[in-house]
């Protein structure tokens, strides 16, 4: 087995290895299952649950069960390490916790944030829709003032764990501009409509939710009305780091597997991994796996000492790492042949789930206008690593 390179020395490296025994045990070897059936199993969301990694979002000085932004981003390189789909749930039931913590009316809160902490309740992250991808300004739901409440009705695609969530943080539009709403799934006037045969991370149980006249309280109003941008800007670094991580986790899966079919493997009377051809793949995905680690490193750095340039820095590092992660599947399928592109080896879903990593939480395309806008505004200004 490939070890995992260690980033800084005063990181509990006795955390990571709990974590990865974890994963080994629980969730790499029924990855395969989930992706094949379109759904994860209750044991192994409770197996998170008694972990504490859905809580882990939050420190536990505000009621969660985290210590800090780069153990975080282990977390979530170890589970993307194991299963992508699993990791996708953690990714948006997390990014609903933060919104509640942080904007959450006092009611809200009280009701939800123990019970999201616990696992014993998930969160879904609702913004995209049929017209409206990574325009924030095209959304078309709309949450119409009712008294002191409001009527919402809207149409919502693509909701990772919408299949699954007790909870969804909700985008849509009120007078007053984009706002964001907490929707309990259970309320009338929610419909949940299963969205089948993805391809990659399969077992996120995808939904399409209606929201059809469905009538809020004023606690349901996250933030105030108009707040929808700077709150989606604070979710999606969220978000974005932690599929940042979870794309490192797929270069390290692949870097595994490499090594370890080039190790056993035999052509021409040698094995794979003494061709330079293979030694060359092999570095190339070694490296790049160290460099992508080292970018979610300093994100998540930053985002512990509350650095505003964490959010650029998150940006670089999830594109990177997710087109490193399709570059090293791609490459790790080539390497096993025709086995790669059977069940026989996970190499083809390591593939699969890796494209999606470029998609998702802002795609790679708006992920280089985001950072070449900042490059021409400061100036192409040089940023220090420590």
């Amino acid at each position: 087995m490939t070890r995992v390179v260690g980033i800084d020395p005063a990181l509990d490296q006795r955390t990571r290895e709990s974590i990865r025994a974890i994963v080994d045990r629980v969730v790499v070897p029924k990855a395969a299952e989930f992706d094949r059936t379109s759904r994860v199993t209750s044991d192994v969301l409770d197996e998170f649950s008694a972990a504490g990694f859905w809580g882990a979002v939050l420190p536990e000085s505000e009621g969660g069960t985290g210590t800090g932004m780069e153990a975080f981003g282990e977390l979530h390189e170890e589970v993307g390490r194991g299963c992508s789909s699993m990791r996708s749930l953690l990714t948006v039931h997390s990014m609903a916790l933060y919104a509640l913590d942080r904007w959450g009316s006092h009611a809200y809160r009280e009701a939800w944030s123990s019970q999201l902490v616990a696992g014993r309740r998930l969160g879904a992250f609702c913004l995209t829709e049929p017209e409206a991808g990574s325009d924030f300004t095209a959304l078309s739901a709309f949450a119409t003032r009712d008294g002191a409440g409001y009527v919402l009705n809207g149409h919502k695609r693509w909701i990772t764990g919408g299949q699954l969530a007790d909870i969804l943080l909700v985008f849509a539009r009120t007078d007053k501009g984009p706002s964001v709403f907490l929707v309990a799934a259970d309320q009338p006037g929610v419909h949940r409509l299963p969205v089948p045969e993805i391809m990659g991370t399969r077992g996120s149980q995808l939904a399409d939710i209606v929201f059809e006249n469905c009538r809020l309280g004023p606690e349901a109003l996250v933030g105030h009305e108009g707040m929808g941008l700077p709150i989606a800007t604070g979710v999606l670094d969220i978000g974005r780091f932690s599929v940042a991580a979870g794309s490192v986790g797929i270069l390290q899966a692949c870097l595994e597997a490499c090594v370890s079919y080039a190790s056993k493997r035999r052509q021409g009377g040698s094995l794979l991994r003494d061709h330079q051809m293979i030694q060359q793949a092999i570095s190339t995905v070694a490296t790049n796996t160290r460099a992508a680690r080292l970018l979610v490193w300093q994100a998540g750095k930053l985002k512990d000492r509350r650095d505003p340039d964490t959010i650029m820095a998150t940006c670089i590092a999830k594109q990177f790492a997710a087109t490193s992660a399709v570059s090293a599947a791609n490459a790790t399928v080539q390497l096993h042949g025709a086995l790669g592109c059977s069940d026989e080896y996970p190499v083809a879903r390591y593939l699969r789930d890796a494209k999606v990593m470029e998609i998702i939480e802002g795609s790679t395309q708006l992920q280089h206008v985001l950072i070449s806008t900042d490059a021409c505004q400061n100036r192409a200004r040089i940023v220090p690593i420590d």
